[in-house]
């Protein structure tokens, strides 16, 4: 008597399936976050209180962590190393000494942000390895949960960063009400590549390691240390591929020159993180199957 046909990769159901897979890969991004909104923001807010656990301060010390790294780039950079970003000439604004630390730190809290999510994501199911043997419990809200931890941090990064330019320019352009458009293509990314890198860095224990020197590479081939116009006319076409670029540049533009953002680039930033966070959805829920094996 003959088996019955076992499906392989050679099965036409499979490539059938892997393409529904696919196309339901961009509702998933953002039908995780909306099911499970409240249970994201939950897991977000536990896991800054235990950062904080146990400190006098508590959480205070996000709010203190930004206000002492501007006070250190006011000092370094402003009265050791009397750096200067030409702030006058773009915005009519004079910001001294301190201008160079009040635009160098809008640059830091993003890299800041994007790093912390790229640090954590290798590990994170390692971490949750209770919750990855739990049939029921929605794996993909994870790397949301991560993404959100860091975006409350980045937020009241934001709030210090206001502060300063309000206190060194002596006031803030109304088109600072447009400094979240600027952010949203990076957090679609900073979630796309958690996904991915939450999966992959459960095979593949070494991409922990990888994050450190990424996260500085990240850093100086970015224009958060020097103005764009600086480089070369290659070059400056170059840097676009950063990730950090557009989002850094866009976020200083409304935030501190007074001016509109680039909509053009916007637009395609967005369609990129939109692309990232669906390949890395994708990715996740295709290899989620082997987790708990794997663990």
């Amino acid at each position: 008597m003959s088996l019955p046909a076992r499906p392989d990769q050679t099965s036409p159901e499979r490539p059938a399936i892997l393409r529904s897979r696919l196309l339901q890969a961009p509702a998933g991004v953002f039908g995780s976050l909306i099911r499970h909104r409240q249970l994201i923001g939950q897991m977000a807010m536990q896991e800054v209180r235990s950062r904080y656990r146990g400190s006098v301060l508590g959480l205070f010390w996000s709010f203190a962590n930004p206000l002492l790294q501007l006070a250190i780039y006011t000092l370094v950079f402003g009265y050791i190393f009397e750096a200067r970003w030409g702030i006058e000439a773009e915005s009519g604004a004079g910001g001294g000494k301190l201008g160079f630390a009040v635009v160098l730190f809008s640059g830091l809290i993003l890299h800041t942000f994007l790093i912390e999510c790229l640090v954590r994501a290798p590990t994170l199911l390692h971490q949750h390895s209770n919750l990855v043997k739990r049939v029921v419990f929605p794996l993909e809200v994870l790397p949301w949960v991560v993404v959100a931890s860091a975006l409350f941090h980045l937020v009241v990064g934001l709030g210090v960063l206001l502060l300063a330019a309000l206190a060194v320019f002596g006031s803030l352009p109304w088109t600072a009400l447009l400094a979240p458009l600027t952010l949203a293509s990076l957090v679609l990314m900073a979630a796309g590549v958690s996904w991915f890198l939450a999966s992959t860095g459960l095979y593949f224990r070494d991409i922990a390691q990888a994050t450190g020197p990424l996260a500085m590479i990240l850093l100086f081939i970015s224009p958060i240390l020097f103005p764009v116009e600086r480089l070369p006319v290659l070059f400056q076409k170059l840097i676009l591929l950063n990730p950090l670029t557009i989002p850094v540049e866009q976020l200083r533009a409304v935030l501190i020159f007074g001016q509109l953002p680039d909509w053009t680039l916007l637009g395609w930033h967005f369609l990129a993180g939109l692309i990232v966070a669906w390949i890395g959805y994708y990715w996740f829920a295709r290899t989620r199957k082997s987790f708990a094996d794997i663990l």
